[in-house]
């Protein structure tokens, strides 16, 4: 993926989970790790680059400036969803308004993206092919370890895999599932449209598509706003994909999510609705707490 992208993927993942607050164990574990997302974020960011003497400063300077600010501008929108997420939890929840929270959510992750865009061309285009080299290694390996890890299983081990991730998530959210709602999860994921295998060729299709504009900007000497421009219509291309299976796919996936999370919300009990409001308070006050921290 172009180098903007890449250097705000970590930060993004991670501000994620802050939104849909469903992963991080304490609140104590929100502002660690949004506090040292910059330094995470450039050990990251080298293992796939291997950044050099020059860039290395300049890539620093940028994760600061980008969280900086991320603090100022976009946690207080987070803020506004947390708020708007404890007046859903207690009641019953449609489809519709799930996916009205995950596109907000998305338009946040892009908004971090296009902030990345303008210093990430500059540093783009510095690019050498060494360095280029060390991000098709990284690619390789990573797609070794996601057909290690899912395309040599069979389908029912990744169903199983996918169930246990998906109770460890909504456990830690609502707290101990009982039969019927493991039974729920269950079901849900036997009847997914999820396929690893196509997620597998168009991740391949995207890195291939993104180690080309690279090596171009790296033979042309491509000035940074024609870079700029570029890499943003690359991510585009990547949040809204054009007509075609993959976006079939895609927006199948999204109806399949929103539907299924409306619908083990509304098997929740009570109780854990009240710890689901009560975590979303905690996760509230965290991010007020750091979008006024200097």
């Amino acid at each position: 993926m172009p180098f903007s992208l890449i250097r705000c993927a970590k930060l993004a993942r991670i501000i994620g989970v802050l939104v849909l607050g469903a992963t991080l164990a304490a609140c104590s574990a929100v502002k660690l790790a949004y506090n040292n997302l910059p330094e995470v974020s450039y050990w990251w960011l080298d293992g796939y680059l291997d950044f050099d003497g020059t860039q290395t400063p300049r890539v620093r300077d940028e994760l600061d400036h980008l969280l900086a600010w991320h603090r100022q501008n976009e946690l207080p929108r987070v803020v506004a969803m947390m708020q708007k997420a404890q007046t859903l939890a207690p009641n019953d929840v449609t489809p519709e308004q799930t996916c009205d929270m995950v596109n907000e959510i998305r338009n946040r992750l892009l908004a971090l993206a296009e902030r990345a865009e303008p210093a990430g061309a500059e540093l783009a285009v510095s690019l050498t092919e060494s360095q280029l080299q060390q991000l098709e290694r990284k690619y390789t390996k990573i797609n070794a370890d996601y057909r290690k890890d899912w395309l040599e299983r069979s389908i029912e081990k990744q169903q199983e895999m996918r169930y246990e991730k998906f109770v460890e998530r909504s456990e830690d959210f609502y707290g101990r599932l009982d039969a019927q709602q493991r039974d729920l999860l269950r079901l849900q994921v036997a009847r997914s449209v999820f396929d690893p295998r196509e997620l597998d060729a168009e991740r391949k299709r995207r890195q291939r598509e993104a180690l080309t504009l690279l090596r171009r900007f790296n033979a042309q000497k491509t000035p940074p706003p024609e870079a700029q421009a570029a890499i943003h219509a690359y991510v585009l291309r990547i949040a809204s994909p054009p007509p075609g299976p993959w976006r079939d796919r895609q927006q199948a996936l999204q109806r399949e999510a929103c539907h299924d999370i409306a619908e083990f919300h509304n098997q929740t009990s009570p109780a854990q609705r009240d710890k689901a409001v009560r975590r979303l308070q905690s996760y509230e006050n965290d991010l007020r707490d750091l979008a006024t921290a200097q």
